[in-house]
């Protein structure tokens, strides 16, 4: 059987192409099973790889894959998904059926916009501020506000830093981020840093090493979140930067409205596709 895909990438910077995280779209994920979605996303070795499938509740539904399993909702494979589904289908506004839930996604050309998948739920970290900052090499001092865990959709450790140099100088270390930033949920490490500039980071764990993604918009996401959780005056605009670290340089906008919406948007570029046979 064959079957189609497309390379795409999400939250580009003022149209670079080589700009923002990449991901593969398979166009239609019917007769693949659980397994085979596994083993191409591993053969891709992209952060996420995803799969079109027919829906009696949306647009479509999709299911998210890492190279290692397969997650019930992420930021930038939902706005990328969408991309797609509109050049299958048409459209500029769709529902996206996830293992999170509905996923409302609307265009203005190709930049694309999301609503989180769930109501924010928060809990305190199990590690101290002190501890936290040892995780990622900074001084005590640099941990501006209250670490949250936060989860609009997947689960993730929030942490306020005083300034976007702290966030450039921050050092995962490996040990600590897994003792102190992993998920119960997911199994693996997940700490995003911010700070009020904008600048942000996120780090998780992939067979004891630390990975550093180009652009997390669950993390975005999770950031609206944490802003709702903590009672900051709505509403709030930011355009976060991230990537830069890696060499990916991406911008994700986040917009928390006055009704506690939370929104992510970001720009798409479709780069090019293909076909597996298998």
């Amino acid at each position: 059987m064959r079957f189609a895909y497309r390379i795409v990438n999400v939250f580009t910077v003022d149209g670079d192409r080589l700009s923002g995280n990449p991901l593969c779209v398979f166009e239609d994920g019917r007769g693949l099973s659980d397994a085979r979605m596994q083993a191409l996303a591993l053969q891709l070795n992209l952060s996420e790889t995803t799969f079109v499938l027919p829906s009696e509740r949306a647009t479509a539904r999709v299911r998210i894959f890492t190279p290692a399993f397969e997650m019930p909702f992420a930021g930038h494979p939902t706005l990328g998904t969408a991309h797609v589904v509109r050049a299958l289908r048409g459209g500029d506004r769709v529902t996206l059926e996830m293992r999170a839930g509905l996923v409302e996604v609307r265009a203005a050309g190709d930049t694309w916009t999301l609503r989180a998948a769930r109501v924010p739920t928060t809990r305190a970290p199990g590690a101290s501020r002190a501890e936290l900052a040892r995780m990622l090499a900074l001084p005590e001092a640099a941990i501006a506000g209250e670490p949250l865990w936060v989860n609009t959709g997947s689960d993730q450790l929030v942490i306020p830093l005083r300034s976007a140099d702290d966030v450039r100088a921050a050092v995962p270390v490996p040990e600590l981020i897994e003792r102190h930033a992993t998920s119960e949920a997911r199994g693996e490490g997940l700490a995003y840093a911010w700070s009020p500039e904008g600048v942000v980071r996120f780090f998780f764990t992939k067979h004891g090493s630390v990975i550093e993604d180009p652009a997390t918009g669950s993390a975005a996401a999770n950031l609206g979140g944490y802003f709702v959780a903590t009672g900051r005056a709505l509403p709030i605009a930011m355009t976060l930067r991230q990537g830069d670290a890696v060499g990916r340089p991406s911008r994700l906008n986040l917009h928390v409205t006055a009704e506690r919406h939370i929104e992510v948007s970001g720009d798409v570029i479709e780069l090019g596709g293909g076909a597996f046979e298998l």
